[in-house]
C-alpha cells in the first residue's frame, strides 16, 4: 500500500491580515501550482513558534529571512532592503523568489512564458514595491480608497463579526482576500502580456509595410504608444473596426495630444457615404470626422487608398 506524502505547510501569522501576506500567499499558490488548502497544501495561520518552525514555507512571521529555506519575514533586525534602501514586505521577499514563476504560470495557457521575466520586473516596480512601501509605512499618508491594500484590508471581519474571534478567526476571509488578489494579479499580467504582444505585432506590421508612414494592421490593437516608443514615422494607421468597416486613424504628434501629424484632407471633413465617395474618389469610403482625425471605408483596400490619397496631398 502506497503512503501518500504529507501536504506542504504554508504558514503566516494569524489575526488581522494585510495586503502583503495576502498577496504573497496568492503568488505562492500560483508559482507552486497549488489550488486549494486541504487538498494540495495546508494553510497555517498561527503565531505558535513551534508550528512555524515545522512549516514548509513561512512568510510575514518567524523573524527570519532565508530564501533558500523558504523563510520570508521582514520584521527582524537586519531584514533585507531594496537597492535604494526601501524595506521589503513579505510580498516583496516572496516576489523576488517566486514572482517570475507565478507570472510564467499565468502566461502558460497563452504560450507567452517568454514575457515572464519582463512582466515580473514591471509588476515588481509598479505593484509589489507599492505594497512594500505601504506595509512599511513609507507610502503617502493619505490612503487610496480604491488601492489594492485598502481593498484587501476590507476583507477582514468587522470587530463585532463572530468570524473575528476564535482559533480560526479571519481564516475564511483571508482565503477570499487571496482569491481577490490572485484575480488582480491575473488581470494585470494579462494586460501586460497583451501590450507586449501588440508591440511585437505593430513592429512586424510596420517592417512589412511598403510605406513607413502607413501602418496597416489586420486586427485592432494598441498602437500609438508603440509608434511613440520606437520613433516610427507613422502618419496614418488602417485597422478593422468591430462593425466591419476599416478605420483610418491619424497619428498625434505627442502622447495625449488631440492634434494630428497630418490630418485627413480638409475637403473630406464632415462628409459621408456618396458625398465622400465622390469627393475622395474612393468608392467605398464611409465617413471622415469633421475634425479630420479619423475616417473609414468598407474595405481594407478602400481605407488604405484613403490614407495614401491623404499623404499624396
Amino acid at each position: 500500500m502506497t503512503r501518500s506524502l504529507p501536504l506542504p505547510i504554508l504558514a503566516t501569522h494569524s489575526g488581522k491580515f494585510h495586503c502583503d501576506e495576502v498577496f504573497a500567499y496568492a503568488v505562492l499558490r500560483l508559482a507552486l501550482g497549488l489550488v486549494r488548502p486541504g487538498e494540495d497544501h495546508v494553510l497555517l495561520r498561527t503565531r505558535d513558534a513551534a508550528l512555524i518552525e515545522g512549516a514548509t514555507i513561512v512568510w510575514d512571521v518567524g523573524f527570519a529571512f532565508a530564501a533558500a529555506a523558504q523563510r520570508f519575514d521582514h520584521h527582524q533586525r537586519g531584514a533585507p532592503v531594496r537597492a535604494d534602501g526601501t524595506p521589503f514586505s513579505s510580498a516583496g521577499l516572496v516576489w523576488q523568489a517566486h514572482g517570475e514563476k507565478a507570472v510564467a504560470a499565468l502566461l502558460r495557457e497563452s504560450g507567452a512564458e517568454g514575457f515572464a521575466a519582463a512582466i515580473a520586473g514591471e509588476i515588481d516596480a509598479t505593484v509589489v514595491r507599492r505594497i512594500d512601501e505601504i506595509d512599511n509605512g513609507l507610502a503617502n499618508a493619505r490612503p487610496d480608497a480604491l488601492g489594492l491594500a485598502t481593498l484587501v484590508g476590507e476583507f477582514n471581519p468587522g470587530w463585532d463579526d463572530p468570524a473575528s474571534t476564535g482559533p480560526t478567526a479571519g481564516d475564511a476571509a483571508f482565503q477570499e482576500a487571496a482569491d481577490f488578489a490572485a484575480g488582480v494579479l491575473r488581470r494585470r499580467v494579462e494586460e501586460m502580456r497583451a501590450r507586449r504582444a501588440a508591440e511585437a505585432s505593430v513592429l512586424a506590421a510596420h517592417r512589412a509595410g511598403e510605406d513607413p508612414r502607413l501602418l496597416v494592421l489586420d486586427r485592432g490593437m494598441p498602437w500609438k504608444n508603440v509608434v511613440f516608443a520606437h520613433g516610427l514615422p507613422v502618419l496614418f494607421t488602417v485597422s478593422p473596426a468591430s462593425n466591419g468597416n476599416w478605420m483610418v486613424d491619424t497619428m498625434p504628434p505627442e502622447p495625449g495630444s488631440f492634434e494630428q501629424r497630418m490630418p485627413l484632407p480638409e475637403a473630406w471633413a464632415g462628409l459621408d457615404a456618396a458625398a465622400l465617395a465622390e469627393r475622395s474618389g474612393v468608392a467605398d469610403a464611409v465617413f471622415v470626422h469633421l475634425r479630420r482625425f479619423v475616417g473609414a471605408a468598407r474595405s481594407r483596400e478602400g481605407a488604405v487608398a484613403m490614407a495614401r490619397l491623404a499623404m499624396a496631398g
